[in-house]
Order: C-alpha cells, then sequence, then structure tokens
C-alpha cells in the first residue's frame, strides 16, 4: 500500500476506486488492532472516522446532507456503487476499534501533558465523546458501546486498570464486538495486557509528583505485570524523556525527579498565557480603532 503511493493521489481518483481504497484500508486497521500494532490501527482508521462519514465512505449506505440537493441520477449512480449486504464491515465493530485504540494513545499522552497549557489532539472524535461525558450533570452506567470505552478512558486515567478492563470485556461488549472477532480470546489477552501496560504508563505520568521513589516489584503487583515487562516500559519512557527518572537497579527502585511544574505552578503559568494573550487582543483592537479613527480624522480635514 506505502510503496504504491497510492494515499497520495486517492483523492482524484474515480469514486469506485476511492471506495475499494477506503475498505482496503479499514480491514488493513483492523487487522493491525487484532494483532496488537494498535498505533497502526489508529492511523489506518483515522480518515475514515474522523468526519462521520464512514457508511458513506465504504458504500454501505447513502449520508443525507443539509442544504444539499442531489439529482434523481446522482442518487441512481450512488446506489448502484453501494455494497451488497453481506459484503458490509460493522460499523460498531469498527468504531469500537478506532475508540479503543485512540484510547490507548491518548490517554497516556493527555497525563504526560497535564501542566501544558496548549494540547496536540491526537483524535477528535475521541476527545468528543469524552466532552460530552463530562458535560452530563450525573454519569449513570454506561449502555451502549461509546459509553463503555469512556467510562473505560476514565478508569484509565485515574490508573484504574481492572474497571477499565471490566468496561472493555463484559457480556454486553462480548455480544456487540468481541465475539464478532475470529480468535477473540487471543485478542482479549492482546487487550488486557495492553491496557494494564497504558495505564501503567498513565499512573506513572500522574502520580510521579507525589512520589521520591517507587519499587519495580510494587508496580509489578499492583498492575499485574511481570517485573521485566515494568522494567522495560520504564526504561523505554526514560530514554524518550517522557518521565524524568533513574534506574537503581541493585535495589529495583525507580528514584523519580520532580521537574514537572505543581498544580498551583500549572495554573499560573495557564494565568500568565491566557493575560498575555488578552492584551494582544486588547492591544490589536487600539491599533484598530486608532486607524479607523485617523482615517476619519483625515477625511474630516478634506
Amino acid at each position: 500500500m506505502l510503496m504504491s503511493h497510492l494515499q497520495e493521489n486517492i483523492d482524484h481518483a474515480d469514486v469506485p476506486l476511492q471506495i475499494l481504497y477506503n475498505r482496503t484500508m479499514v480491514q488493513v486497521g483492523l487487522c493491525a488492532f487484532r494483532v496488537g500494532n494498535i498505533k497502526e490501527s489508529h492511523n489506518a482508521l483515522l480518515d475514515i472516522q474522523s468526519g462521520g462519514r464512514a457508511k458513506e465512505l465504504l458504500a454501505q449506505g447513502m449520508m443525507i446532507q443539509r442544504n444539499i440537493e442531489k439529482t434523481k441520477e446522482q442518487e441512481l449512480k450512488e446506489r448502484q456503487r453501494l455494497i451488497p449486504f453481506h459484503m458490509h464491515i460493522n460499523l460498531e465493530l469498527l468504531e469500537c476499534f478506532y475508540l479503543v485504540s485512540a484510547m490507548l494513545i491518548e490517554i497516556p499522552y493527555m497525563s504526560s501533558r497535564d501542566y501544558e497549557t496548549k494540547k496536540r489532539l491526537i483524535s477528535k472524535q475521541f476527545h468528543f465523546q469524552l466532552k460530552l461525558s463530562e458535560k452530563q450533570a450525573v454519569v449513570g452506567p454506561p449502555e451502549n458501546m461509546r459509553e463503555h470505552v469512556v467510562a473505560a478512558a476514565r478508569a484509565m486515567r485515574n490508573g484504574d486498570w481492572r474497571s477499565c478492563l471490566n468496561y472493555l470485556i463484559n457480556e454486553k461488549m462480548n455480544a456487540k464486538v468481541w465475539d464478532l472477532i475470529p480468535k477473540s480470546n487471543n485478542v482479549k489477552t492482546m487487550l488486557i495486557d495492553k491496557v494494564k501496560e497504558e495505564t501503567l504508563r498513565t499512573y506513572l505520568f500522574k502520580y510521579s509528583s507525589v512520589y521520591e521513589s517507587i519499587g519495580i516489584e510494587s508496580l509489578a503487583e499492583m498492575f499485574d505485570l511481570p517485573k521485566a515487562q515494568v522494567y522495560s516500559s520504564i526504561s523505554k519512557m526514560i530514554i524518550n524523556e517522557e518521565l524524568m527518572a533513574s534506574l537503581d537497579e541493585p535495589t529495583g527502585v525507580v528514584v523519580l525527579h520532580r521537574t514537572e511544574p505543581t498544580r498551583l505552578q500549572t495554573l499560573a503559568l495557564q494565568l500568565s498565557e491566557k493575560i498575555n494573550q488578552l492584551m494582544d487582543h486588547t492591544e490589536r483592537i487600539a491599533q484598530l480603532k486608532s486607524g479607523d479613527m485617523g482615517t476619519s480624522f483625515n477625511r474630516n480635514q478634506r
């Protein structure tokens, strides 16, 4: 797919070829998720899921768009392009894979950038679902697939991997998503391992300022992971400069260096940045007004 460079010119291709390309990328994303390549799965499914037009892009239905009127010929052509029902890709399964992969990438990233004022969004749709849940006055038990994933994301953000897995793998989710996959037990095992590892990273990002040091063995017991895997994850975080810490191998302890700003310092930085933005905005308005007054004064002189 990459060597063909098809993705560079696909927007100018014929519609049937675009549909075939979209369906291929979706299948690549689903396959990548099943074998545990979470980032590759997210990248493959991002374009299809970001616009909310998955049904139309995969030729599995027609979308009714506001303020756009179609002629009978256009509707007929679109209907002729539709894929037969027995070849449909399950859209709920597709969205679940995308949201879960976004959760595994986004939640540790959000926790690592908690002190930053300007945050880069990796998945806008995932953030949209999170904001919808946060706006609710009372959050009840999850009912549909999206609510289960959002509840799992909130649990992961708090470092609770058991609750996160309970929301992701249960009778409802098994019936809607996981039982529809071939070799579903292997996928569940992979997902359990990924959730534990990413929740460990999130926990270290979020609560590193609380600890001066923490033992690798206690982390392994807390997240039910082998010591070697915990050691490997923390080593990668230190090498990538994501976590300011050092490993004491003889004692098996992670010594944490407090370099991140405190909550008060973070709020002060955010306040100063907002004041600077307000000052810049005020100066621009003053310049515009003075410019308008100057032009009107010149007109009156003439």
